[in-house]
């Protein structure tokens, strides 16, 4: 497939490279040249120097025969247009765009279409890192989450404690003892080394462990892993950007929320917009203000803010303070190296990148793919599949897992018939309209699952 990505930010370059290694043709484009610098001599990908929203710039990227635009730049309104020329002059098939600012978003539905301004889909990063952030709150103990299935099931992470009623359990036990309830253990975390879980695998206090189940079931599993699952109430948020506003406006109803934002304008603002949370004119490396607002009290501090030294020293001083948890937005990956491997005393640390990648990536790759999400520390994935079509037209449909053929390194997790949450039992038929949650080892792997999930009209 041929990819225009415009933007040479962190999020930009790791979807490019993540494109590459799945052998696709991509050209990035940017208007700064010094951002080229380190990737054009590394990575197997074209560069172009110029404005995304200008067809001259389109036309050197070689958009008659792209297949996908994918703007990715700091404005909107360059992705906006981008788009629009891209539909109108070239003729792109699909179009992504990053859209952030909040008039634009709240009009979205009259203003991005095929009969208004042509664009496929629209990726807010700032939503979503909320919304992922939100269900943390929801679920205090785990360390990483996602929704597969709208929602039916959740894919986590936590750290097991020895108290734990699993802790020294096999996974088989594990399986035996949740016999009723659907449940597929996908990894295990044990001295910073990343494995698939097998039966034969004991689960130990201070491992980690990336478990897939109903969200009916996920609070039950977790509190057996030894989980702190008592409700979260007072979250502290630092930082009142795009991020931070959009958590604090989805928390507002249901937890008592206290904002800090350095910015007078910024904070007004805010104050005005958000009228059930307390907005505080101050940084979260105020000790002064911690202390005066009692930081101690707070169930979880969100460090939010768009610099990660910031978010890092913030999150440490209100840990030091009291706060139960605390959470700190991380990009670089030597952040989050250092601050993992290390032990820092950050209970979560998330990439805002990562969770826009997942995002994006459901949309470039083949087939019906609903959702992806990276497991934290690992190559793995965790991909959300639908089948289509039937057993003439389908590798899959038709046939029971055992006769998929998948090769090592590659496990169906578990499958979502309707309202139904199935085991992946080696004799379970895959169905028409079945969800299939699939485990993946490497992105080597990824052409072979699409193919057996794709449609062919030549398959028999």
């Amino acid at each position: 497939m041929k990819v225009i990505i415009l933007g040479a930010n962190h999020l930009s370059v790791s979807l490019a490279l993540n494109l590459v290694e799945e052998n696709n043709d991509v050209t990035l484009v940017n208007e700064d040249f010094d951002q080229f610098h380190d990737i054009q001599n590394v990575f197997d990908l074209r560069t172009i120097v110029g404005c995304g929203s200008h067809p001259e710039t389109l036309k050197l990227a070689d958009a008659e025969n792209a297949d996908m635009l994918i703007a990715l730049s700091a404005r909107d309104e360059t992705n906006i247009i981008a788009c629009r020329i891209a539909h109108t002059i070239f003729n792109i098939p699909t179009k992504i765009a990053q859209v952030t600012t909040r008039g634009y978003l709240e009009e979205q539905a009259r203003l991005f279409g095929k009969d208004v301004i042509p664009i496929d889909v629209l990726v807010s990063p700032a939503l979503s890192v909320a919304h992922n952030v939100g269900l943390l709150i929801k679920y205090p103990g785990a360390l990483q989450i996602a929704e597969f299935a709208e929602g039916r099931l959740l894919m986590v992470c936590v750290a097991v404690r020895a108290s734990g009623e699993f802790s020294g359990a096999t996974v088989a036990a594990i399986k035996q003892s949740l016999a009723d309830t659907p449940i597929h253990i996908a990894a295990v975390v044990h001295d910073e080394t990343v494995s698939f879980a097998e039966d034969h695998t004991t689960i130990v206090g201070g491992d980690e462990v990336f478990f897939v189940a109903s969200d009916k079931a996920v609070k039950q599993v977790m509190t057996l892993f030894g989980c702190d699952m008592s409700r979260l109430k007072n979250i502290t948020i630092a930082g009142g950007g795009q991020i931070g506003a959009h958590l604090a406006e989805l928390l507002q109803d249901h937890y008592s929320v206290k904002l800090l934002e350095p910015n007078a304008h910024r904070a007004t603002m805010l104050a005005e917009h958000l009228d059930k949370v307390v907005v505080l004119r101050s940084s979260a490396t105020n000790e002064s203000v911690l202390f005066e607002e009692n930081i101690a009290r707070s169930d979880m501090m969100c460090a939010v803010t768009s610099d990660e030294e910031d978010n890092i020293m913030s999150a440490l001083l209100c840990k030091h303070l009291g706060a139960r948890q605390v959470l700190a937005l991380i990009n670089r990956p030597s952040y989050l190296d250092l601050v993992r491997l290390n032990h820092v005393n950050i209970d979560i640390t998330l990439s805002p990148q990562q969770a826009s990648l997942s995002e994006l990536l459901c949309h470039v790759r083949k087939g019906d793919t609903v959702a992806v999400q990276a497991l934290q520390r690992s190559e793995a994935e965790m991909i959300e599949l639908v089948a289509h079509g039937d057993a003439r037209t389908s590798h899959a449909v038709g046939r029971p897992l055992s006769r998929l053929h998948l090769p090592k390194g590659v496990v169906i997790s578990l499958v979502v018939r309707g309202e139904q949450v199935l085991a992946a039992d080696k004799d379970l038929v895959i169905e028409s309209g079945d969800h299939v949650i699939v485990l993946v080892a490497s992105k080597k792997h990824i052409p072979l699952v699409e193919k057996i999930f794709l449609v062919s009209a030549t398959y028999s």
